[in-house]
């Protein structure tokens, strides 16, 4: 509550009394009052593993034969069809292009005749990076370059690699799976980038 009074040569010629309404005084006590420490919850991506069902809205971008920007969600690139999706961890890195890339080019006709119906390989680049290296190794027509540019679908797989301590981002583990109408039926994963179970040959050998 709060008087006033309006005084004129020392004579009182108006007075009032406010009354300040509980709401207003509680939102003046929480400007004025120390606020809480809010506790910060982590929650942790859950890996992937056989049986689980793909997140089908994630999108992907790749460049076409007419050479025009693509995209397609992983919805549309697995439903109801067997696919082979294996992730590099870069673009253009050593291991990626002179071994795990190459092998899947090079094992693309069995792959396909054992009923794949298509191969991708993913990467945390862009379509442009990932165009360029699929040209640059002969991948057209046998491997299909998609991007994932922003790590997401890496991140909602439980696939992500934070190589930032070597200055370069946030990028995917690398693996290799067979995938069946959305649902995942063999799954390599590596630690890292080592390449020890995600080859073309473990694929193959468990088709």
């Amino acid at each position: 509550m709060m008087a006033a009074r309006v005084c004129k040569n020392g004579v009182v010629v108006a007075s009032w009394t406010r009354q300040f309404s509980s709401k207003r005084t509680n939102d003046l006590r929480s400007v004025v009052a120390p606020r809480r420490t809010r506790t910060m919850v982590n929650v942790q991506t859950q890996a992937l593993s056989v049986g689980d069902k793909l997140p089908s809205d994630v999108t992907l971008n790749y460049f076409d034969g007419e050479g025009n920007m693509q995209e397609i969600t992983v919805g549309d690139l697995t439903k109801g069809k067997k696919v082979v999706m294996f992730a590099v961890p870069g673009a253009f890195t050593p291991t990626c292009s002179l071994k795990h890339l190459p092998g899947f080019i090079e094992r693309a006709d069995e792959l396909k005749g054992k009923g794949v119906d298509t191969i991708a390989c993913i990467s945390v680049n862009d379509a442009f990076v990932m165009d360029a290296w699929g040209k640059s190794v002969g991948a057209d027509g046998k491997v299909l370059m998609l991007a994932d540019g922003s790590a997401v679908f890496a991140k909602a797989i439980g696939a992500e690699l934070d190589l930032n301590d070597k200055g370069l981002g946030m990028r995917s583990r690398r693996y290799a799976m067979l995938v069946d109408d959305s649902v995942v039926k063999v799954l390599n994963m590596e630690e890292g980038g080592a390449f020890t179970v995600s080859s073309a040959d473990d694929i193959l050998n468990a088709l």
